[in-house]
């Protein structure tokens, strides 16, 4: 990392991000092996999002099953959409891309493939092949030498669910924070408390370290005490309400009105986001086409292939009825 890169580093906004699925064509359009990625619905997805609210997006990263893509296809996706947003008007959209390798070579080749395809940052999941063999002090030493080598800032991504359990510290995030080409940390993990501490942390520079959950039921408690905001995938689907939410708790303290509009929207995210939960990428997929019209009721590559059983859409019809109300009401 020079020093006018180092100079030229910019932070992502404040808001929400969405963790997008990875679209494919369906499996019977072509002979291959796998289905084949749909970069033309992606780019429609994007900007889809781009025009209801949501700050910017997360291209493969977990939920974008960037494990069951090629090197091409990664670059093809990222780059595609990067071009798709500047023509539909959204010039510089912000745009994170995972990376969920282990080998430092391995991770700098993939920053590398995702600057120049046009992603802004990278998102760098914690390594985790080894589980907690991985201790806090190497944990800063590999995040050091990838963010020393980087060619785009990158964030931390706590996913310990994908990850033998790795949590990565209060303690840990304080010392990575102060490195120049580290701009923030997604924790995909209930600990509200390591949410709260490391957005409060005194020792960190909040306009450049920015903290987000990857749970959207996180939302009001973590934005009230100085989060970023979130990486949320039931906002694939409901980019209006989440936004909408985020926006009234990021205003800060507010009256009765607002109050209750806030605790109104939270409980109904929190409740859909249970889905979210239960289901995962298949259910984030079955859902954007359930409500968007967008890709396939086919899932993933394997071993994610696959719908929702009969009948499991229509058991959380509350929780969805509740959400489509309030992104109509928008």
């Amino acid at each position: 990392m020079t020093k006018s890169t180092r100079d030229s580093v910019t932070s992502p906004p404040t808001g929400v991000f969405v963790p997008v699925p990875t679209f494919f064509h369906p499996a019977s359009s072509s002979n291959a092996l796998q289905a084949e990625v749909d970069v033309k619905t992606q780019i429609k997805h994007s900007i889809h999002l781009a025009k209801n609210g949501i700050r910017g997006l997360v291209l493969l990263g977990s939920t974008g099953e960037a494990i069951h893509l090629s090197r091409s296809e990664r670059f093809e996706l990222v780059s595609g959409v990067r071009k798709g947003l500047d023509d539909a008007g959204f010039p510089g959209y912000p745009v994170m891309a995972g990376v969920l390798v282990n080998s430092v070579d391995e991770v700098l080749k993939w920053l590398e493939d995702f600057a120049r395809a046009g992603a802004q940052w990278g998102l760098v999941l914690a390594p985790g092949y080894f589980g907690l063999a991985a201790n806090q002090e190497n944990l800063k030493e590999w995040y050091t030498v990838v963010a020393d080598n980087s060619p785009i800032p990158i964030l931390i991504y706590n996913y310990p669910g994908v990850t033998n359990q790795i949590m990565v510290t209060p303690e840990t995030y304080t010392h990575l924070a102060q490195h120049p080409n580290i701009v923030g940390c997604k924790m995909s993990h209930g600990n509200v408390s390591h949410h709260v501490q490391v957005s409060l942390d005194p020792e960190i520079d909040h306009e450049k370290f920015r903290v987000y959950s990857g749970f959207g039921q996180q939302l009001g408690p973590i934005v009230h005490f100085g989060a970023a905001g979130v990486i949320d995938g039931l906002a694939a689907m409901y980019p209006k309400t989440v936004t909408r939410l985020m926006a009234l708790v990021e205003r800060g303290p507010t009256g009765p009105k607002a109050l209750r509009e806030i605790q109104t929207m939270q409980y109904a995210v929190s409740r859909a986001e249970e889905f979210i939960v239960r289901w995962g990428i298949v259910g984030i997929k079955e859902g954007v086409y359930r409500v968007l019209g967008m890709g396939t009721l086919e899932g993933g590559r394997l071993p994610l292939k696959g719908k929702l059983p009969e009948g499991e859409w229509e058991k959380w019809h509350v929780a969805i009825s509740r959400m489509e109300e309030l992104e109509k009401s928008l």
